[in-house]
């Protein structure tokens, strides 16, 4: 019998996980004893869960240091940072940036993680206390902006990464990427293979991992339900509400109108020749796995030239993750609020800019932005652990944020290919070459 895809295993285990997680908050309101062989179920739930997350955490730092480094080096070799380059680059910051901030002022705006005025942190079962949380973020640095660029050039890179502080890391990263491309190619070429060795590892690592997923999600899951019963459910409904309204406002008004405009291209034109991708996209919850898709639409429906879309579309793949940056934000951002904590502009600020670096270094395998999320919570003193309330509509999320990724992509190599110079003819069938 085959066995059924990542998505549904996920989405079986979290339906199981409810069942799961009732039937034990049930019996402990009944008084009956919920627990196998003296261990409690919820002990067993929240030791799969750790172990899942644990799982995650280890693969953090070789996985963003090594995916950045590679990303960059790439860039910067082969006379890459040309015109075509700088186009392309800035375009990717721009619409990620516009991305973060659209899912930053959404969250503060609709305010999910507040319930009648309240936070729901008992409702989700997140177990710190606010005050100890409070005093950690607090202590990050939340004052002064120029703090944030302070923590970027930590006095000892091993300590930083051994402590989470992962801005530093990334800062290092990108340097010594660029500078690799800049030394004797003979000393250069042997550190990118390296690099990118570790990169390919790190990989494999995170799809491995990721095949246990249905069993830390049933865990994670299991674990809030049966602390918290369905009373999570709202505040989590209305998290994955606001992301879902901002990742469709980033799609189809901030990204249409920069075609619209600046690409001369109808959106909807645009969307339609997509189509392919997108659900690709959708369906698989993978830019890497949409990626052929994505090159074949955009060549033979959009019209680009296949040397615009060989650069633009691999590197988009690896550091343009427009709807993984917007999720990444707002999920920092709901934890907070979910814990009682009146977030400063340095912290949100520095929120921003580690959702946007981050995102270069995701994989781009399902759910892998978990990863850049715990680097986030790691950054501003809140508890890794807490991912676990995300779990319940991740799969939903992950699955709307690849497809904006991928749409991100496509436009990036439409407005570079106009700029470049070429006559672009979009259409919803494959042209004839």
């Amino acid at each position: 019998m085959r066995r059924p895809a990542l998505h549904w295993q996920i989405l079986i285990a979290i339906g199981l996980a409810f069942v799961a997680g009732s039937l034990v908050k049930s019996a402990s309101q009944a008084g009956a004893a919920a627990a196998v062989l003296g261990v409690s179920w919820l002990s067993i739930f929240d030791y799969i869960g750790t172990l899942f997350l644990n799982a995650l955490k280890m693969i953090i730092v070789p996985m963003i240091a090594s995916s950045i480094v590679v990303g960059v080096a790439g860039i910067g070799a082969g006379g890459n940072l040309g015109k075509l380059g700088l186009r392309t680059l800035f375009f990717y910051a721009l619409t990620s940036l516009a991305a973060i901030l659209l899912g930053l002022v959404v969250i503060n705006l609709v305010d999910p993680g507040h319930s009648g005025g309240q936070p729901v942190r008992e409702p989700l079962a997140l177990e710190d206390t606010g005050a100890s949380i409070a005093a950690r973020v607090g202590s990050k640095g939340a004052g002064d902006v120029a703090e944030v660029f302070l923590r970027m050039v930590p006095p000892n890179i091993v300590q930083a990464a051994a402590e989470g502080q992962m801005l530093g890391l990334i800062f290092f990263a990108i340097l010594f990427g660029f500078f690799m491309t800049q030394i004797d190619p003979r000393l250069g070429e042997p550190l990118l293979r390296f690099a990118d060795g570790v990169f390919q590892v790190m990989m494999r690592m995170t799809e491995w991992i990721m095949k246990f997923a249905p069993i830390g999600v049933f865990g994670l899951v299991a674990a809030v339900i049966a602390k918290a019963g369905f009373a999570a459910a709202r505040p989590l409904l209305l998290f994955a509400g606001c992301v879902t309204f901002a990742l469709f406002v980033h799609t189809f008004v901030t990204l249409s109108i920069l075609v619209r405009t600046v690409g001369g291209v109808s959106p909807r034109k645009m969307i339609a020749a997509m189509a392919p991708a997108l659900l690709t996209a959708f369906s698989t919850a993978s830019s890497s796995a949409t990626l052929p898709v994505t090159m074949e639409c955009v060549e033979k429906r959009a019209g680009v030239s296949n040397r615009i879309s060989s650069f633009v579309l691999p590197l988009g793949a690896t550091v343009n993750m427009n709807g993984t940056a917007l999720y990444e934000c707002a999920a920092a951002l709901f934890l907070a609020q979910a814990y009682g904590l009146e977030l400063s502009l340095g912290v949100q600020f520095t929120i921003v800019v580690i959702a946007l670096l981050t995102s270069i270094g995701v994989a781009g395998v399902p759910s892998a932005s978990l990863v850049a999320i715990a680097v986030i919570l790691g950054a501003i003193g809140l508890p890794v652990e807490a991912i676990g309330v995300l779990m319940v509509f991740d799969r939903l999320l992950d699955m709307l944020r690849t497809a904006t990724n991928i749409y991100g992509d496509a436009c990036a190599a439409v407005i570079v290919a106009k700029l470049d110079g070429e006559t672009l003819h979009v259409a919803a069938e494959p042209q004839s070459t």
